[in-house]
């Protein structure tokens, strides 16, 4: 396991607030994550990470409590703090509350979502074949899809334990739709998603879903696990 010992470029120079220190540095060390740029099972020292954001360690440790308390970093006894290491019945643990959490909302979305959100989801679906050759903008804009079908559940609860879901899924690495395969087969499962969702179509809704996050766990599987 490799320490931050080379970060990736260093970073712009911080606010002096330090409130304001602590949670850019935590927003930078989850973007990391989620980019790659920090791996499952690389050791995070304090010290790497202060001179990388050009910071004090102070608010760089009050980061790496929060990524602690998340679940996304994990003490090693003798080693130090590493980035949580992923195993194969994680991500089908993670997957498995997805596809419940996540076919719920769109179920609620096709009772609940107002003319505006379905629009936006429409305007999304129409964007995605043009950002097919641009994995990073194209995983953006997943994301905002699927949190509008969130926020068209119409359920604070449901909406904040998905977003809590979500800030896990960040050690699974980069999207899955960089194969340009899965993003075609994504983009469709979208279409028909919200075409259930505009006729209000709550089952249908539901177990377009499903299919759709069951999709996207065998495409992580192969990612993370498949061997050349």
């Amino acid at each position: 396991m490799e320490g931050l010992t080379q970060p990736p470029g260093r970073a712009p120079k911080m606010a002096d607030n330090p409130p304001v220190r602590a949670q850019l540095a935590y927003e930078r060390m989850l973007e990391a994550i989620q980019q790659g740029q920090l791996t499952s099972g690389t050791r995070v020292r304090e010290s790497d990470v202060a001179d990388w954001l050009q910071i004090s360690r102070t608010p760089v440790r009050e980061a790496m409590r929060r990524l602690e308390a998340e679940g996304l970093l994990s003490h090693v006894p003798h080693v130090g703090v590493i980035v949580t290491e992923i195993d194969s019945e994680m991500v089908t643990e993670l997957y498995a509350m997805r596809e419940v959490l996540e076919g719920t909302a769109a179920g609620l979305a096709a009772q609940h979502a107002s003319p505006a959100e379905i629009h936006m989801l429409q305007e999304i679906v129409k964007a995605e074949k043009e950002l097919a050759q641009d994995p990073a903008l194209l995983m953006r804009q997943n994301r905002e899809f699927h949190d509008i079908i969130y926020r068209s559940a119409h359920n604070r609860y449901l909406l904040k334990t998905l977003n809590a879901l979500h800030d896990s899924l960040v050690l699974l690495g980069k999207t899955t739709l960089g194969s340009k395969p899965r993003a075609a087969a994504a983009h469709s499962q979208h279409l028909g998603i919200v075409k259930a969702i505009t006729a209000r179509d709550q089952p249908l809704a539901e177990e377009l879903m499903r299919a759709h996050i069951r999709g996207a766990y065998h495409e992580r599987l192969n990612l993370l696990f498949k061997k050349d």
